[in-house]
């Protein structure tokens, strides 16, 4: 068999890049050069042959580069959009351009409509005031957006022509699964958070505001529906919304407002579906580190739920208008060794509660303290007014000093973050090299 013959590159490298790219490189084969041509030692396999064929004869795409004056009204008018936020000395960039142009040409020829699927780019260099809104700190870096929204998980899969559009087909199919017997309802999984809309028709502003809602936040609750005379039952007062939360014997939630509001049905959603309180692993790490807020994790061991439940209910007492300021989470003491060393700690110390700031960690001082009126905020807002960072670097307040006693000097060197590090990403650059580090 013939081998397979490519038109001239201006240099094999970029041929190896793509390869690499895309996924094909572990296909071992060797780059010769021949006459004004360059041939791969043995053919492409039939199954990778169409992989790698836009790579030497690319459809031109036209991709939306978005900048401070176009970016709300394009992103908010479109149905769905992924977002390449790059910079143009960034490799990992440079080889995600091609890839990600062929990808926008697939989908454009199953959504033709404009507005359905936007494929859009921000130079992060030219326009450093988008990557800090939307906090990007990585390059590339692909974020989905709805309606103008942006998701809270970003495009983490391979980055190749067909995962890319499978990911957006993913992202385009219906998120709400259509009860056709309310018998369905009773056999749910109670494991999970359920959303369930009663509705006396598809075709009808409550359900559309309904499907939004899900659109956004189908990752975090399972969504159903039901319409018509199967519905009826439960539209005793008009169409109906209710939340059944994890737990067999857990009551029913019914939400009270109006279900052509968005901002209200989707803030009452999202309060039933993202948890105060959420674990962290080594899955969803890199992701809530993302959002940009700082951290105050709860270290217990597994089976002690006794002080995760004391920490939820102090959380929710004292801290619930700092919601929008930091993130509550816990940790299991086990998994979670280096951060605890960091603190000086090990999971015979557990439970430890910690703030990470992304800089520094600071030790809450003790656990038994938690239900003192108010502690646990002012830890936190200790940590918003700079007095945490201060006084590990100066000792104490001197307003916290007792006449007499001297200031420590704590500039030797605090506890660092350790968090940022848990999931380094490939095919990525940081602002901080953190991938050259690691």
């Amino acid at each position: 068999m013939r081998p397979a013959i490519f038109p001239l590159l201006p240099d094999p490298g970029c041929l190896l890049l793509l390869l690499h790219c895309t996924g094909l490189l572990g296909v071992e084969r060797r780059l010769e050069r021949g006459q004004g041509r360059h041939r791969l030692a043995r053919p492409l396999p039939p199954e990778l042959s169409g992989e790698v064929s836009w790579l030497f004869n690319p459809a031109r795409s036209e991709i939306t580069s978005l900048d401070s004056g176009n970016i709300d009204d394009i992103l908010n008018n479109a149905d769905v959009a992924l977002v390449n936020f790059y910079a143009d000395w960034c490799r990992f960039s440079q080889m995600l351009h091609p890839i990600f142009e062929e990808a926008s040409n697939v989908i454009k020829e199953e959504y033709p409509d404009k507005n359905q699927v936007v494929f859009a780019r921000v130079d992060c260099d030219q326009h450093s005031d988008i990557a800090q809104r939307y906090r990007i700190s990585k390059y590339p870096t692909l974020k989905l957006f709805r309606n103008g929204m942006m998701m809270k998980r970003e495009y983490r899969g391979q980055r190749s022509v067909t995962a890319i559009a499978d990911y957006i087909r993913q992202q385009k199919s219906n998120p709400i699964r259509e009860v056709q017997d309310l018998e369905e309802i009773s056999s749910l999984d109670r494991s999970r958070r359920n959303i369930i809309g009663y509705f006396e028709q598809k075709d009808s502003d409550n359900y559309r505001t309904f499907e939004r809602v899900a659109n956004i936040l189908h990752d975090d609750c399972v969504f159903l529906s039901a319409f018509g005379a199967i519905s009826k039952a439960e539209r005793f007062s008009g169409d109906n919304v209710i939340y059944k939360p994890p737990g067999e014997n857990a009551p029913d939630m019914v939400y009270l407002g109006s279900l052509t509001n968005f901002d209200l049905i989707y803030a009452w959603t999202q309060d039933k579906c993202v948890p105060l309180v959420r674990e962290i692993t080594f899955e969803n790490g890199e992701e809530l580190t993302e959002e940009g807020l700082p951290f105050l994790i709860l270290f217990h061991m597994k089976d002690d739920l006794e002080s995760l439940e004391k920490f939820q209910q102090e959380v929710a007492r004292q801290l619930i208008g700092e919601k929008g300021t930091i993130n509550f989470l816990h940790a299991d003491c086990d998994k979670f060794r280096h951060p605890l060393l960091h603190i000086q700690k090990t999971p015979a110390d557990c439970p430890v509660i910690a703030i990470d700031s992304f800089r520094h960690m600071y030790v809450f001082p003790d656990f038994s303290d938690l239900s003192i009126p108010g502690k646990l905020k002012q830890f936190v807002l200790d940590l918003h007014s700079g007095k945490l960072h201060r006084e590990f670097h100066h000792g104490p307040d001197p307003t916290d000093v007792a006449p007499g006693q001297p200031i420590q000097d704590l500039a030797s060197s605090p506890p660092e973050s350790s968090f940022q590090k848990l999931a380094p990403s490939e095919h990525r650059y940081t602002l901080l090299r953190e991938k050259d580090e690691l």
